[in-house]
């Protein structure tokens, strides 16, 4: 018998969004991991905030949604908000009533503003490491290093002459017509308009160059965890700099081991990896090689040539899941904010599968 296309609506609700969420699902796990980093950060937060006054968002839900962004690929915060209106996976995993009303799209992200001014982004990166620590997930011998061109959210009409004359007004102020044949254009005379942080940077040769910046992630070779991150300007020297502030962090307890690409294959690089106790099995340039015998000759030296690209795994889903492979903020802060919060994001996400595959083995 066909049934009657008719629907009528209900004064009451007699289940919980909790209900509705399958046991099983996915977020289930990552939302326990979630509050357990957040619970880390407690104290933190009572300091951020005045005693007194109208009740804010609270941040606890603030970085939840912040993180279903991230999960979902939600392009902005404003689809964000609608989302949350209707959608009962996200009202759960926020902490939202379901009658409850969803914030304005500009009062969110002026309350983001206070995560950032608070560095809660890397806070919130460390109780997520920390968590992988408690459950023994991290290697602390064999690391991988890497870095990667993330383009910024400026075009290239904006890079201009830093002292040049003011351009003639436009038919069209908002979309002008510029014609950059036989100018000769450099980070040294030009800067963008729209993001001056943002550095003119081409992945090699051949490559088309774009306003850029350089992220760059320091993982542990068991598991593929990101276990430090940064965010630079995009020189041709960031990716090597980067790498040895990061090893700095790593504890000089003992000898360690960093895998790297022939970017990183520089005798200062090499050298200074040394200095800090850091075995660098670094991939070899076919000619002028600061990588000798005695480092490639070790079973180890092939294992971390295996192991390291792992991290381009890490790259991929921040590009293409995290929305990062063009950035949504302007400036080193807001960008490396949002990378350091992404890499937090990927983190979740593989202990929570990493943890699932261990309940199952067990």
């Amino acid at each position: 018998m066909r049934g009657n296309d008719h629907q009528q609506s209900a004064m009451f609700s007699y289940l919980s969004a909790e209900e509705r969420v399958p046991a099983d699902h996915p977020l289930r796990r990552i939302r326990r991991l979630t509050d357990t980093a957040l619970a880390g950060l407690s104290v933190r937060f009572e300091a951020m905030y005045s005693t007194t006054g109208r009740p804010s968002i609270a941040p606890e839900k603030l970085l939840r949604a912040l993180l279903l962004q991230v999960l979902y690929t939600v392009r902005s915060e404003r689809m964000l908000m609608e989302q949350l209106n209707y959608n009962l996976l996200f009202r759960w995993f926020v902490g939202l009533n379901l009658d409850e009303e969803v914030w304005v799209a500009t009062v969110f992200s002026k309350n983001r503003e206070r995560l950032l001014a608070a560095e809660i982004a890397e806070a919130f990166f460390d109780e997520v490491l920390q968590t992988a620590k408690n459950e023994e997930l991290l290697s602390d011998e064999h690391f991988t290093v890497d870095g990667t061109l993330l383009e910024a959210w400026a075009g290239m009409k904006s890079f201009r002459s830093k002292v040049g004359p003011k351009e003639p007004p436009s038919d069209d102020p908002g979309n002008p017509t510029v014609n950059f044949h036989g100018e000769k254009r450099s980070n040294a005379t030009h800067q963008s308009s729209t993001d001056p942080e943002a550095r003119m940077a081409r992945k090699g040769e051949g490559k088309e160059a774009k306003l850029s910046y350089a992220g760059h992630v320091l993982i542990e070779n068991r598991n593929g965890l990101v276990v430090n991150t940064r965010l630079t300007l995009a020189t041709g020297t960031a990716e090597r700099e980067a790498a040895v502030e990061m090893v700095e962090d790593i504890p000089a307890s003992k000898q360690v081991t960093l895998g790297a690409d022939k970017a990183y294959d520089t005798a200062g690089c090499v050298e200074a990896l040394r200095e800090r106790n850091v075995t660098p099995h670094v991939a070899q340039k076919s000619k002028h090689s600061a990588i000798d015998r005695r480092t490639t000759r070790q079973a180890g030296y092939a294992v971390s040539q295996q192991k390291r690209k792992r991290v381009e795994e890490v790259f991929g889903w921040l590009k293409t899941i995290a929305m990062l492979r063009k950035t949504r903020h302007r400036g080193v802060r807001r960008v490396g904010w949002m990378f350091a919060f992404a890499a937090s994001a990927y983190n979740l996400v593989r202990i929570s599968n990493l943890l699932e595959v261990g309940q199952a083995v067990a």
